[in-house]
């Protein structure tokens, strides 16, 4: 069999079939695997082209990590706390308590000085609703959390220093731009039924390291055919099941298998599967993309002793401490993460400079003192899928028409949002339907 996509849902895909018994060669066009999740030199940093972090409850991907060896490149909280920052204010946090869910999150919630009283009050009655809604319900999908929110008498403020905190991160979307039923999966199995499920695991390593390598020595210990520099051009009807034509430093080639998993985004599936019966597909273009812009900013000293933190009040979102992960070797290393940044994917970065510094020396005063050693910007303008109202109708389930055609990845209909659970899971259903399309398939030719 062949995968085509060396990305984490290509990787699980692969693993996982080797696992089972199966040949398997897994083709990724890039240099390396890992696909959107890996790292660049510049100078003596090691720098991740976006900052990742997973939730306690990002269980497939957690186990994925510990399959490869890399588990203890993450750090997980002993407990749920992200300081938020705001200019010219004290800063406050949103910290779990060692209670029962959802009463865990209850003294966060009244603690939580970004909100008045009335609005606290407020969130934790809306926080119980969310424990009712039903991600799954078609309807659900078609609304967006910002409309649902003001349902629920959310203030405009609520809206933006709460659950927009959380959702634009989650969802890489405005609350307006963002499913309800993608957000009620975030908020419920992420914050509201097992109380540790919100702890916040951040990478120690650069990712290439993390995903790439230890993957790719993995697999191949394993017994999986891993083909780098191999890009797949079609998927074709052939003798023993489809042919792939593979495009390579050497030239071309052209591969049988019985059965592929087509493990890659959803524009690049889609002009793979065109030559195919695969209903829908020409519907994935319409789940779109929305972009993160990272700016990474080195300073010749500390200016923070914070680790992580949420923003509110500035252009800065998400601001992470990367000095000692990136191998700096003087100075603080600082990684600012913008999610829906359908305005900055665009900016130069000069604009976004001029921006972004004045925005970090009102968070934090010793900017003011530090001399600036380097500014640059990575930018993602595919991130993730748009994750907006609407889109579970778009997203296709692992089991295509075409027997043997199988499909993965973060943007199909795994219930999660587009994250790192979200693609391993796709990656084990997709072996999962491969296995047992193999296992009829033989058993109606002993059966004949």
């Amino acid at each position: 069999m062949v995968v085509i996509g060396g990305g984490l849902a290509g990787m699980a895909a692969a693993l996982d079939c080797r696992e089972r018994g199966y040949s398997v060669r897994l083709l990724e066009a890039r240099p390396r695997l890992g696909g959107a999740t890996y790292s660049f030199a510049r100078g003596d940093l090691l720098v991740d082209t976006g900052q990742h972090v997973l939730l306690r409850c990002y269980t497939a991907y957690l186990d994925l990590l510990r399959r490869i060896g890399a588990a203890d490149g993450v750090r997980m909280q002993q407990r749920f706390r992200v300081p938020v920052l705001s200019p010219g204010a004290a800063p406050t946090s949103l910290t779990r308590w060692n209670l029962r869910a959802p009463a865990h999150l209850a003294p966060a919630l009244l603690n939580y000085r970004r909100l008045n009283w009335a609005q606290r009050v407020r969130a934790a009655r809306t926080a119980l609703a969310l424990r009712g809604i039903d991600p799954s319900d078609p309807a659900i999908d078609e609304q967006s959390l910002g409309q649902w929110l003001r349902d629920q008498g959310e203030t405009p403020r609520a809206v933006d220093a709460l659950w927009g905190l959380l959702a634009v991160a989650a969802l890489n979307a405005a609350p307006d731009d963002a499913s309800m039923a993608l957000a009620a999966k975030v908020f419920r199995t992420g914050l509201l039924e097992t109380a540790d499920a919100c702890d916040i695991g951040v990478p120690q390593q650069p990712l290439s390291e993390l995903h790439g390598e230890a993957g790719r020595q993995t697999l191949l210990a394993a017994g999986v055919d891993v083909r780098l520099r191999r890009k797949a051009r079609a998927i074709r009807r052939g003798p023993k099941g489809f042919q792939v034509p593979v495009e390579e430093q050497a030239g071309a080639s052209v591969l049988d298998a019985d059965s592929v998993v087509v493990a890659t985004p959803h524009s690049a599936a889609a002009a793979l599967v065109d030559e195919l019966p695969v209903r829908g597909s020409a519907e994935w273009s319409r789940l779109s993309s929305s972009p993160i812009v990272n700016v990474h900013v080195h300073f010749d000293r500390a200016v923070t002793d914070h680790e992580m933190a949420a923003v509110l009040d500035s252009p800065v979102q998400w601001v992470f401490d990367r000095t000692r992960i990136s191998g700096a070797r003087r100075g603080q290393y600082l990684a600012l993460s913008q999610s829906a940044a359908q305005q900055e994917i665009g900016m130069r970065t000069e604009e976004l400079r001029e921006i972004f510094l004045p925005a970090l020396r009102e968070l934090f005063p010793a900017v003011g003192k530090a001399k600036l050693l380097d500014f640059f910007v990575t930018r993602e303008p595919h991130a993730t899928f748009r994750q907006a109202p609407g889109s579970a109708a778009l997203r296709p389930s692992a089991i295509t028409e075409v027997p043997g055609l199988v499909l993965a990845g973060a943007w199909t209909a795994t219930g999660w949002p587009d994250t790192t659970e979200g693609a391993v899971r796709s990656g084990i259903r997709a072996a999962e339907a491969v296995d047992a399309e193999l296992r009829s398939r033989t058993s109606v030719e002993v059966t004949a």
